[in-house]
């Protein structure tokens, strides 16, 4: 497979220009990493439930403090006993939340468990009158925007999960130290506040490169997650600082390091 690519110089989006392939994180650093993702993986898989009520439970159960490791594990334990098949009561799911989880040979305690299944209960019961529209991402998305502890990102996530979607995008604090490092977001936008205009700007990144929205944000989680403290930092110190939660903070949580990278930023 040959992959063309434009001159460095050349801008992609105004202010935005395409930039060396081995410049991580160029614009043209992005679009070679998806492209040999197909090559060398295939289609990647998003899918974590086998159902949208599992799908809901699993990415709801993630997220917001909680490591990825431990939402999955609590998620594990709910479908294997019977939970996500139906309309378990707060309760039912309480009492498995706060059991004592295994992740990693560890014990740990699930946090926000009375929260998370009164969420999760609501979720189930609006999700058994199998009235969710799955036409399009935006409209699962903007239906799923409507349940108790379900907010943008949560949502474009089981969206993206469950229907492979690339009309909405997944924008944490990766994608975010990434898209103001190209000059892609303004600084003065945050997730939190801007959620909305961000994910049109990188939708339109996307389409500009040539790459599917889906495949492109979770290429770059990936990358970024797996880079060490120092490039966390280097790129959270870009950010302003009512933008979230510190780099230093943030960085400490990366667990696997890819040296290389700091030899190719941009």
């Amino acid at each position: 497979m040959q992959l063309e690519l434009p001159p460095a110089s050349d801008l992609l989006l105004p202010g935005v220009p395409w930039g060396r392939v081995e410049g991580f994180p160029t614009p043209a650093y992005w679009a070679y990493q998806v492209m040999s993702k197909r090559v060398l993986g295939g289609p990647p898989e998003y899918k974590l439930g086998n159902t949208l009520a599992e799908e809901v439970a699993a990415c709801l159960l993630g997220g917001h403090g909680i490591p990825a490791a431990v939402g999955i594990v609590a998620f594990e334990r709910l479908r294997l006993r019977g939970l996500l098949s139906g309309t378990p009561s707060e309760k039912e799911l309480l009492t498995q939340l706060e059991e004592p989880l295994t992740v990693h040979g560890r014990t740990v305690r699930y946090r926000f468990a009375k929260q998370k299944a009164r969420y999760l209960s609501e979720a189930l019961q609006r999700l058994a009158a199998g009235d969710a529209p799955l036409q399009t991402g935006r409209a699962l998305r903007d239906w799923l925007l409507q349940l108790n502890g379900i907010g943008p990102k949560t949502a474009s996530w089981i969206a993206r999960n469950w229907l492979r979607a690339d009309d909405v995008a997944i924008l944490d604090i990766h994608i975010l130290r990434v898209g103001v490092a190209i000059g892609l977001f303004p600084k003065n936008l945050t997730v939190e506040r801007h959620y909305f205009a961000l994910e049109e700007l990188f939708l339109t990144f996307s389409q500009r490169m040539g790459v599917r929205a889906s495949e492109l944000d979770a290429v770059i989680w990936f990358e970024m997650a797996r880079s060490p403290l120092s490039i966390q930092v280097m790129l959270g110190n870009k950010l302003p600082a009512t933008s979230g939660s510190s780099p230093k903070v943030r960085a400490t949580k990366q667990r696997h390091s890819d040296p290389a990278q700091a030899s190719l930023l941009i």
